[in-house]
């Protein structure tokens, strides 16, 4: 058997006009379980093509699959606001858009439609049926990470709801008093500078040991809260607390120096989003799986590897994070490209794995990983080695093919993407 017919034996391709929906129904028939939780990522970000891949697919499994809900890796509690307009509340698409989608991403076309459509999708349906909308990212950006204000006022608000006052901080603006300005939170420059963070400061000790003792006070008055408040707002506190906690130890270290600041810095970052993760999976239990959408490097199985100036980073994804207890119910499928010619990545060398994808008549497939990994055994593929576009893309490793339940191939990301 050649190694193209092997591949072809190894997936299915689709079309534009088809999309990925059938082929994805048929990889999901192949697993050991149906998955809770299906991560689908994204090779680099920035190209429309990968999230009106994304579209395409959420549709079919909302329709054919169960699917009731989908997570971006956006800010999970500006996430919030996009999650009460597709359930069809108040707001204009321009607002929530611009200020419920983080990284600048609320700018995309494609992530429009996505909001779009869920709201649309959404009317007239029964709460169970509904879509729901997730950020399940931190409240960080390139450069700076967000003011645990919101994250703190929100806990101690819900537990002062039905907790005996004398349990809470003894002034109810003692929050505000610590965190002060917030813009001293998110200066940019303590993204490269340790001295001009506010992580080590008096005022960030105290903000950590109070988020920590809220978490503490949100399980030890469980009994009360269940009685006396909703699962859905327990649910919010629960989410506020996470990020709470997990905002001052990002801020802790920002505000430390030494080699391994990056790398510890991306390692508390992808341990929020597997807390996020898996609480989205128990939120939706009884409703349906979950789509998580990311860059491949959130949602791999395998540790990430990136050498990024003089530092070599190494980490677990959130998504590797979160299996350790999903176990089967999570499955992964990495999206692949052969060619983005307008950000300076050409036609892959014909020995690597996008070279030999691209070898195919076809433009698209979704291929299994483990049959895709056996396909191209003889053919001993090496890693690729010729990105030339920013830092973010990173191409297959050959030898975790098998890592991925599934590899998703578009051969060339147009330039013009509508």
């Amino acid at each position: 058997m050649t190694t193209r017919s092997a591949l072809s034996d190894a997936g299915w391709a689709f079309t534009e006009d088809t999309g990925p929906g059938p082929a994805m129904s048929r990889l999901l028939a192949t697993l050991p379980a149906r998955p809770r939780l299906l991560g689908l990522g994204e090779p680099t970000h920035g190209e429309e093509l990968f999230l009106r891949v994304r579209n395409q697919l959420l549709r079919h499994l909302v329709e054919h699959e169960g699917y009731r809900s989908v997570a971006l890796e956006s800010d999970c509690l500006a996430g919030l606001a996009v999650d009460a307009y597709v359930a069809g509340g108040p707001g204009s698409l321009d607002d929530v858009m611009a200020h419920g989608i983080s990284h600048g991403w609320g700018a995309s076309a494609a992530n429009r439609e996505l909001v779009s459509w869920m709201r649309e999708y959404n009317q007239g349906r029964p709460d169970g049926e509904r879509l729901r909308f997730f950020g399940f990212d931190a409240p960080t950006e390139t450069m700076y990470a967000a003011s645990p204000r919101r994250a703190l006022t929100v806990v101690r608000d819900h537990l002062a709801s039905c907790v005996d006052p004398g349990l809470l901080p003894d002034d109810a603006a003692l929050i505000d008093d610590l965190v002060g300005d917030d813009e001293r939170w998110t200066d940019p420059a303590a993204a490269m500078d340790p001295s001009r963070s506010v992580g080590a400061s008096p005022e960030a000790v105290r903000l950590r040991l109070l988020a920590d003792d809220l978490l503490g006070l949100l399980l030890a008055q469980t009994p009360s809260l269940r009685a006396a408040t909703s699962a859905d707002d327990r649910w919010l506190a629960w989410l506020h607390g996470r990020t709470a906690a997990g905002l001052m130890r990002y801020h802790a270290g920002m505000a430390a120096g030494g080699p391994s600041r990056v790398a510890r810095l991306m390692i508390m970052r992808d341990a929020m989003m597997a807390e996020n993760l898996l609480a989205i999976v128990a939120r939706e239990s009884d409703r349906g799986p979950t789509l998580a959408f990311a860059h491949n490097g959130h949602l791999q199985r395998e540790a990430g590897h990136w050498q990024l100036g003089e530092h070599a980073l190494t980490w677990w994804s959130g998504a590797a994070i979160a299996e350790a207890e999903l176990g089967d119910r999570y499955a992964f499928v990495a999206t692949a490209l052969g060619a983005i010619h307008h950000r300076g990545l050409g036609t892959p060398a014909a020995d690597t794995v996008e070279g030999l994808l691209s070898a195919l008549p076809e433009d698209r497939h979704l291929f299994a990983g483990g049959r895709l990994a056996a396909a191209l055994r003889d053919a001993a593929p090496v890693a690729r080695t010729d990105n030339t576009v920013e830092h973010g893309y990173f191409p297959l490793n050959p030898a975790h093919l098998a890592d991925a339940d599934g590899i998703l191939f578009l051969r060339d990301v147009p330039a013009d993407q509508g």
